[in-house]
C-alpha cells in the first residue's frame, strides 16, 4: 500500500502497488491451485476406490511438468522483455546519433505537453540532451513508455512461479496420501482446495484493487466447475 500526503494537502493518497514477486506468485498459485485439482478429481471419478496411487503419481507427475512448463513461460516472457528493451534501446541511441533534430524535437514536445513555455522548453531540451545517456534514457521512458527491466527478472520470474506452481499443486493433492479409496480423498482435497482458492482469491483482489469477497468467490466456484467437470467427464466415461 502506497501513501501520498504533504504538509499543505493532509488527504492520503492509497494505491496498491503489487511487485513482481506478487505477481508471479498469483500466476503459480492460480494455476498450481486449480489444475491438480481437476487432475485429481478427474482420477477420482475415473478409478473411485481402486487404484489410488494412480492419483498421486499422475498428480505428482503433473506438478512436476506444471512447474516446469510455468516456469519456463515465465522465462520467455521475462526474456522477451528484456530483449525488447534492449532492441528499443539500440534503435534509440541510433537515432539520437543520426537524426539528433528530431529527437531534440521530440524531447521539446514533450515538455511543451506540460504546459511549459517556449523559453523554458528549449531550456530544458538543452539541459536534457547535454548527456547521451540521460537523453536515451529519457526517450525510452517518456516517449516510449519502457522502464529498463530487472536483468535477472526472467531467471527469478520462472523460479517464483515454478515453486507457486509446487505449493499450489500440493495443496489439493496431500490429502491423497491419507486416504484408502479416492472418494474419501476427493471430498478432503474439496474442503481444502475451495478454501485456498477463496482465501487466495482475497488476497488477489486486494493486491488488484477490486471487490475482495467477489474475487475470492470467483476464484472459488472456478475451481469448483474446473474439477466438477473433470469428475463428471471422467464418470461419463465410465457408463
Amino acid at each position: 500500500m502506497h501513501q501520498i500526503a504533504t504538509a499543505q494537502d493532509p488527504h492520503v493518497e492509497q494505491h496498491m502497488r503489487s511487485s513482481e514477486i506478487l505477481t508471479d506468485i498469483v500466476i503459480g498459485m492460480s494455476d498450481g491451485l486449480t489444475v491438480p485439482f481437476a487432475l485429481a478429481a478427474g482420477l477420482s471419478g475415473a478409478v473411485g476406490n481402486q487404484h489410488l496411487n494412480l492419483i498421486w503419481i499422475a498428480g505428482l507427475a503433473e506438478i512436476a511438468a506444471g512447474s516446469i512448463a510455468m516456469g519456463l513461460g515465465g522465462y520467455l516472457a521475462g526474456k522477451t522483455e528484456m530483449d525488447h528493451y534492449n532492441a528499443e534501446l539500440r534503435r534509440e541511441y541510433d537515432e539520437v546519433d543520426h537524426v539528433p533534430d528530431r529527437e531534440r524535437e521530440e524531447v521539446r514536445e514533450f515538455f511543451a505537453g506540460l504546459g511549459l513555455s517556449r523559453d523554458v522548453q528549449q531550456q530544458a531540451v538543452e539541459e536534457m540532451t547535454k548527456d547521451k545517456d540521460k537523453w536515451v534514457d529519457f526517450m525510452m521512458k517518456y516517449e516510449l513508455g519502457l522502464d529498463k527491466p530487472d536483468p535477472q527478472r526472467a531467471r527469478k520470474s520462472a523460479f517464483n512461479i515454478g515453486c507457486s506452481y509446487i505449493v499450489g499443486g500440493l495443496i489439493p493433492l496431500s490429502p491423497y496420501f491419507f486416504v484408502t479409496d479416492g472418494l474419501s480423498g476427493l471430498k478432503i482435497s474439496a474442503l481444502i482446495t475451495l478454501c485456498c482458492l477463496f482465501i487466495f482469491g482475497y488476497f488477489k483482489s486486494l493486491m488488484t484493487g477490486v471487490n475482495p469477497i467477489g474475487g475470492a468467490i470467483r476464484v472459488m466456484i472456478t475451481g469448483a466447475l474446473a474439477a466438477g467437470c473433470a469428475f463428471g467427464v471422467a464418470r461419463l466415461i465410465q457408463l
